[in-house]
């Protein structure tokens, strides 16, 4: 009977799973995801519909291509050009496209061959995804997901209507298929290019085709415009819409600045398809923006100051001979130079600053009266002056575009003339600003953001996240590790990133040792290179080197796309690993039984060291957890996620000297690795968005009510389980609390957990955050073992991710002190906030407020043990630091002092009891009972609120003018800056006397815009956080 029931299980799955094989059942799916997006959009409705259809579509899509592609490395699909070379195969299965990561008849021999193949999906993925968030009505984009699997990466694509029916040389109407030599232009996509490249900020240019005509393009070269059967416009091969990395590219014409070259660059990578991330060309262009009003405001002091000289009756204003000063700093070299100083003096708002600023906008003003009457030469000049400054691509406009194909080998550019936007030198230049900026202003700014500890990286996929958001590729990340190094404060940021360079680097290697193994013997490999990787005991692979080959020769079946691995490794590095084999001669499917501990170690040390420019220091995973502090486990759970590895769940013994820590049942799966595009919900985002800027107002019941709808939206859209939901409820359970019901948080905070165990999973750092907070709402409700428990179960986790030592384990073990001190369990409490104090000197310094806080939890908790003269001593460190910090009159150095004379008090009466028993000779007496006032549950609440950053504050009706008049003193400030930046524009504006300009500004705005949107909304959180924090 069970035969049975087991016999109708995998019949059932075998259906499900290859449903698709159904005649009749089949998709078209680029139909599907095409007509979805031309669903209406104009009111909430529509929008909501069209969302919901774009979502459920995408999401059938991703599953259906994830089941094609492990459909077709494992064997089961026929390829559509079986005759051909198995690098070379392509598939077509359930109407999806799907194609390898290799250099298919030389296409990317120039570019760097297999590694560049291999990359080149994940950057045309980063395009497909920016040019969907733009969202031109009339160009469509193709389906693609990138999947890596068993060692070989799989694009996965719809189908363009009539595509198959055609060679490529008869579809492309726009771009080249050639890299440059044959290019082709199109009105239409032109026109439709143009539109999204105001956003994307792609600079329109010119090339030589093949008859020496100039041909207009509105993208890189590589981009494509097919025209389908249906009528749509699609583009592809979207790998270089954004422009290269100089930085990366030994270009003979490229001069680096000496601090460049200083730091190691250029470095010749492995690919020539490095190119910028978008967020760092927002960053660039708004940092150049800053710097160009400035200018231009010095200059207009400048000129008003020369009118009211005209005028000796008149007294020059303070400010404007300030200007003229930093006029006179700034005047001579036209270079960016003294602009970035001048946005890193960028001073806090004082009464001096409010003069000034209102000083210059009364200069402004005449300024703007003579341009309107007869200075519109004068203000031509000062924008003139502010946009070369700057770097501008236009002489008289603030313009910031860039050319992606500006270093591209093989492309004849039509050189425009000099000081225009159709300059070669001019946009080569602007590259290179960009990359410079990079390295100069952005990994600076990454580290300094970090020192704070506000919101600190757990894992490698938090760190990587952190560093995109700063622009900052990952192949800059050996550059970040040497910064670190350098600052003991960062010394668990260093460790983290140096794990995640360790885990990328062996899975380099790891795809390569991949392609090498027979199915067959899959469990054996793997296990047998987690041996090699995380332990020193015996590594003997459960297959010997003989049987594997007797095995082979024996004709057992074989996946058909072993010859890929083979030629690939002896060839070179399909994936970036410079290594290969071990054995270093041609590849065997038996090559991984060679592999061993020392073998693969060196291998990931020139990894390291050829990728990243990093010397990794260490040929053993003991000398790894020695130097840089790697717990063996933190490694095996990164590298599985990294890879796709799912083992089974049982204590693992690293140090076991007598046999292999794993085996081949250790192995349970090996599952798909999935990259896509995550569709949005736009109405839901901006409600959230408007609910933070209420919450920063301290309008919390508006901004609650603002959230709730967002996640009404949310629902609507992606349905009850999804990532941003549960980032609207766990604002919306901090938001009840704060609004004092408790009853409400808890609630509305175990949704979130639920939700975010099953969307994230149980060990991601976002569910060791909604951990945290759970904690504090179940202590609020009176659940004080259930709170301890979880706080418990958020430092397991933490500690398996990371390590101990790590600034959010001192905020965990805060909690936990403050929860043991509650229940009476004192020395187990002491023992916990030693550790937090340790953290905390560690990685706030000595004289932090962190510190302070910590030294007066230490002294509660000693004063509740007896212990007065130690409670006394850590009190006074307390004090010293609140006086250093905050002066004597704060309330906070107060307390400490009214806590000081207090222990004083018990510590005297305590000797005087002892003195009184040894003067007596009584010394076989009983002690006097000593009267401790145990804490109080909403001493400890109040208590566990500060720390978690939450400080409730009784306010006077005097305390809230008082706060107004400063809070107007304050927007007076900004507006008169914003008056500045308003003042400026309409005479840039009126200087060109068109609306080139405005339209500009407009675009400039609109990429803002953009940038922010293609944000999840788990990053607007911390910021709404730290302002319900500080309210």
């Amino acid at each position: 009977m069970k035969w049975c029931h087991w016999f109708q299980f995998i019949i059932s799955k075998r259906i499900e799973t290859y449903e698709e094989h159904i005649p009749g059942q089949t998709r078209d799916w680029n139909e599907e995801l095409q007509t979805t997006r031309e669903l209406p959009r104009k009111t909430l409705p529509e929008r909501l519909l069209r969302e919901r259809a774009i979502f459920k579509v995408h999401g059938d899509f991703v599953t259906a291509a994830t089941r094609g592609a492990m459909a077709v490395i494992d064997g089961n699909v026929l390829a559509i050009n079986p005759g051909e070379d198995a690098k070379m195969q392509m598939f077509i299965w359930n109407n999806i496209f799907f194609s390898l990561g290799f250099d298919v008849r030389d296409h990317y021999k120039e570019l760097g061959g297999d590694a560049a193949a291999f990359v080149a999906p994940r950057y045309d993925l980063h395009g497909v995804r920016v040019y969907n968030a733009v969202d031109v009505e009339g160009l469509y984009t193709l389906g693609t997901v990138v999947i890596d699997y068993r060692g070989y990466r799989v694009t996965a694509q719809s189908i363009i209507p009539g595509i198959l029916e055609r060679e490529q040389e008869q579809s492309v109407v726009y771009g080249s298929i050639d890299f440059g030599k044959t290019v082709l232009s199109h009105p239409k996509y032109l026109d439709l290019l143009r539109q999204a490249g105001k956003h994307l900020k792609i600079l329109p240019h010119a090339v030589l085709n093949e008859r020496d005509e100039p041909v207009e393009l509105c993208s890189s070269v590589e981009c494509k415009g097919i025209i389908g059967n249906d009528g749509r416009h699609y583009i592809l091969d979207l790998l270089r819409t954004f422009p290269p990395d100089v930085n990366f590219l030994k270009l003979p014409e490229v001069q680096l600045s000496k601090e460049l070259v200083d730091m190691g660059f250029p470095i010749e990578h492995r690919h020539k398809l490095c190119c910028l991330r978008q967020e760092l060309l927002e960053a660039f262009i708004e940092d150049r923006y800053v710097s160009f009003i400035r200018i231009a405001a010095v200059h207009l002091q400048q000129l008003n100051s020369k009118k009211q000289s005209e005028k000796p009756e008149e007294k020059q204003l303070p400010a404007l001979e300030e200007a003229e000063k930093e006029t006179s700093e700034t005047k001579e070299p036209e270079t960016e130079k003294p602009v970035e100083k001048k946005e890193e003096e960028k001073p806090q708002p004082t009464s001096n600053e409010t003069k000034t600023a209102e000083a210059m906008v009364n200069a402004i003003r005449e300024a703007q009266s003579n341009v309107a009457t007869s200075n519109e030469v004068q203000a031509a000049e000062v924008v003139k002056r502010a946009c070369a400054a700057v770097g501008s691509l236009k002489e008289k406009e603030f313009d910031f575009r860039f050319n992606p194909d500006v270093f591209s080998s093989g492309i004849r550019h039509v050189d425009g003339e000099e000081g225009t936007c159709s300059s070669l030198a001019k946009q080569k230049v602007l590259v290179q600003d960009a990359a410079e900026f990079l390295v100069v202003k952005q990994i600076p700014a990454f580290i300094k953001e970090h020192l704070a500890h506000s919101s600190a990286p757990i894992d490698g996929q938090s760190l990587t996240e952190s560093l995109h958001s700063h622009g900052i590729n990952v192949r800059y990340l050996g550059k970040v590790i040497k910064l670190l190094a350098q600052m003991p404060r960062m010394d668990y940021l260093h460790r983290i990133a140096v794990l995640e360079l360790i885990v990328r680097a062996t899975k380099h290697i790891y795809y390569t040792y991949m392609q090498n193994t027979e199915p067959l013997h899959l469990s054996a490999a793997i296990s047998h290179f987690l041996n090699c990787l995380l332990t020193t005991g015996p590594v003997n692979p459960a297959v010997s080197s003989e049987e594997a080959h007797k095995k082979r020769s024996n004709g057992s079946k074989h996946n058909k796309h072993k010859s890929k691995g083979n030629k690939q490794q002896a060839s070179g590095n399909q994936n970036g690993s410079s290594s290969g084999s071990s054995s270093g001669g041609s590849s065997s499917s038996s090559d991984w039984t060679l592999v061993t501990p020392r073998s693969l170690w060196q291998q990931i040390r020139r990894e390291a060291k050829s990728y990243w420019d990093w010397e990794l220091d260490c040929d053993s995973i003991e000398t790894a957890v020695s130097k840089y502090g790697i717990l063996r486990i933190s490694l095996l759970r990164a590298f599985c996620l990294k890879v796709g590895i799912q083992v089974l769940l049982r204590e693992y013994n690293f140090e076991s000297k007598h046999k292999p820590t794993f085996g081949d049942e250790d192995i349970v799966n090996v599952f798909p690795v999935v990259k896509h595009i995550s569709p949005r919900a736009t109405d839901a985002y901006n409600f959230y968005t408007t609910g933070q800027a209420k919450i920063q107002q301290g309008m919390f019941k508006e901004g609650y009510e603002l959230i709730s709808e967002a996640l009404n939206l949310l629902n609507n859209v992606f349905g009850a389980m999804h990532q941003e939901n549960g980032s609207c409820l766990r604002m919306l359970a901090r938001l009840s609390y704060l609004l004092g019901d408790a009853q409400d948080a808890l609630a509305i905070q175990q949704r979130a957990v639920i939700m975010s165990e099953r969307v994230n999973g149980i060990d991601h750092p976002s569910t060791i955050l909604e951990y945290t907070h759970l904690s504090l709402y179940s202590f609020a409700n009176g659940h004080v073992g259930m709170s301890l428990k979880l706080l418990y179960r958020a430092r397991y986790l933490i500690v398996l991710i990371c390590g101990e030592d790590h600034p959010e384990v001192a905020l965990i073990d805060s909690n936990i002190s403050l929860i043991l001190h509650a229940l009476g369990e004192y020395e187990l409490s002491l023992r916990f906030i030693e550790h937090a104090l340790k953290l905390n000197i560690k990685y706030f310094g000595s004289k932090a407020m962190h510190v302070a806080f910590s030294y007066h939890l230490m002294a509660r908790t000693q004063s509740c043990m007896g212990d007065f003269r130690s409670a006394l001593n850590n009190e006074k460190e307390t004090y010293s630091i609140y006086k250093s910090q905050v002066g004597e009159k704060h309330e906070k150095t107060r307390d400490s002092a009214e806590c000081l004379r207090l222990l004083t008090q018990q510590a005297v009466l305590l000797q005087r009891k002892m003195n009184d028993i040894y003067s007596n000779g009584k010394l076989t007496s009983d002690l006097p009972p000593i009267h401790i006032t145990p804490p109080s549950m909403g001493s400890v609440l109040d208590m566990l609120n500060t720390i978690n950053g939450i400080l409730f504050v009784q306010i006077s009706q005097k305390d809230i003018v008082k706060v107004r008049s400063e809070i107007e003193k304050h927007f007076k400030a900004n507006s008169a800056e914003n008056e500045v930046n308003d003042a400026i524009k309409s005479i840039v504006a009126a200087a060109n006397n068109n609306g080139d300009v405005d339209a500009e500004t407009d675009a400039t705005k609109d990429n803002k815009d953009l940038g922010t949107g293609s944000t999840q909304l788990t990053n607007g959180e911390k910021d709404a956080e730290t302002a319900v924090a500080s309210s």
